[in-house]
């Protein structure tokens, strides 16, 4: 029997904490203005309460791979779906803006472990060639939770409460700890190596920079100075862990790692990707809303079409990569995601509701295939001893590099953004979307790195 058909419990266990994880992370953004009201806050003032959560994430991942080896992966999942199911309750049942920030934070730390976990039990127990097919199943899962997410916040925000946004984890987090105990197999070591804390502490103090500069570019008002202190502070941690994790034996973040052509490649290539690519759900939504006049709940269902052009693309992605091979196929679709994104820009207040609706399912469809294929070149080269590590570092740069492509694509509407009318938010998205695509279409040339001979031995 195909090792995805042995261990498809766990892979619909796996799927099921990203799709949670992914819904959290989209579900607060259409529901904002009613939880300011409810906190009596402004609007602006609740996006400690959206970052927090990031930022909790990019910071403890790269504790996982120890965390792992040391406490085994089904005791760790489990805490991580209590300790994330706690934080949405208490989220729900929070009362002021602190309050909420600090059930968020604990919401980080169950998610931090969810998604570098279930990557590297899924890398240990799946063989390579069923494990494209199993990770397009999760992807898939997972976007289903980011593109529903918006819709489902604004539909319960406006007809019930915002606290379900967060009480309806309590029960798929039940579900999930009970799934863990009979599908979730426990590898851990015999005898784990100390762990890092200096490098630890390196490591979260620039991704906290890092992603504290981008947050503050994000929300404009030009404080550049502010922006500056951030980054070079983050320059300045990051260098001294460079330099730290040369003379540790086992780091926080192996970067040693990067010698291997196709994980600086899957890191380099992820990230030039997602800068072009992350903030295109928050500039469609602003298109629609502001731009052309619909509708929340019209303007979040048309992200529907996006998650099902994905469940589309999963069929086909297997076949794809075994036909051409990473290299080929990630120089190809790159382009075609760069080349579609740009299209966008050809949309207009007048443009019909089945065209818009045409261009995001396609879109959807392909940034489905990039995404699965981007998530498994980074372990396609490397020995399962090093999957954990890989892994961590998969995620870590994924959470930064959709933080940094957020910021950008703020940064860049706001530039081009000559008034309020409904007419200068059209122009403003168009120019947006097709400088986005440019930015895209440089990861191009970051997957070409890839040795010529790569194709042959990729195993989808």
């Amino acid at each position: 029997m195909p090792s995805h058909h042995q261990h498809r419990g766990l892979i619909w266990l796996v799927a099921a904490a990203f799709f949670m994880q992914a819904l959290d992370s989209t579900i607060v953004n259409t529901a904002v203005p009613a939880m300011a009201e409810a906190l009596d806050v402004t609007p602006l003032g609740m996006r400690i309460a959206l970052t927090s959560y990031v930022l909790t994430l990019a910071i403890f991942i790269p504790a996982s791979p120890w965390v792992c080896d040391r406490f085994g992966t089904r005791r760790v999942f489990a805490v991580a779906i209590g300790v994330f199911t706690v934080g949405s309750l208490l989220c729900g049942m929070s009362q002021t803006l602190p309050q909420l920030v600090a059930a968020r934070v604990l919401q980080g730390l169950g998610g931090a472990a969810l998604m570098p976990v279930g990557r590297y039990v899924l890398v240990r127990s799946i063989d390579k060639r069923d494990f494209v097919r199993s990770m397009s199943t999760v992807a898939t899962v997972g976007l289903l939770g980011s593109v529903l997410g918006p819709l489902l916040g604004g539909i319960l925000a406006q007809y019930t409460s915002w606290r379900l946004i967060f009480l309806i984890n309590v029960p798929v987090g039940l579900i999930g700890m009970w799934m863990n105990r009979r599908e979730m197999p426990d590898y851990r070591l015999d005898d784990p190596h100390r762990f890092d804390l200096v490098g630890f502490l390196l490591f979260a103090a620039a991704s906290a920079m890092l992603l504290t500069a981008s947050e503050v570019a994000s929300g404009g008002g030009g404080k550049w100075l502010n922006i500056a202190i951030s980054g070079v502070l983050a320059l300045v941690f990051g260098s001294i862990y460079v330099w730290h994790s040369r003379r540790t034996d086992h780091p926080v973040a192996d970067l040693n790692l990067l010698r291997v052509r196709s994980v600086w490649v899957a890191l380099a290539g992820n990230l030039f990707t997602r800068l072009g690519v992350s903030g295109m759900f928050l500039l469609l939504v602003l298109f629609l809303q502001v731009g052309c006049g619909w509708s929340p709940t019209m303007a979040g269902l048309m992200m529907v079409p996006q998650a099902l052009g994905s469940i589309a693309a999963k069929w086909v992605i297997n076949r794809l990569l075994v036909s051409m091979g990473y290299r080929r196929f990630l120089l190809t679709n790159t382009l075609i995601v760069a080349v579609l994104l740009c299209s966008f820009g050809l949309l207009g207040r007048g443009s019909p509701m089945w065209l818009i609706a045409l261009m995001v399912f396609t879109y959807g469809g392909f940034m489905g295939l990039q995404y699965t294929a981007m998530n498994t070149l980074i372990y396609n080269d490397l020995d399962v001893k090093y999957a954990s590590m890989a892994s961590s570092m998969a995620s870590t740069a994924q959470y930064l590099s959709m933080s940094f492509g957020i910021a950008l694509a703020s940064l860049l509407m706001e530039a081009l953004l000559q008034g309020h009318a409904h007419e200068d938010y059209v122009v403003s998205f168009r120019w947006t979307v097709v400088l986005l695509g440019i930015v895209t279409a440089t990861a191009s040339w970051v997957f070409s790195r890839l040795s010529r001979d790569h194709p042959k031995r990729a195993r989808a």
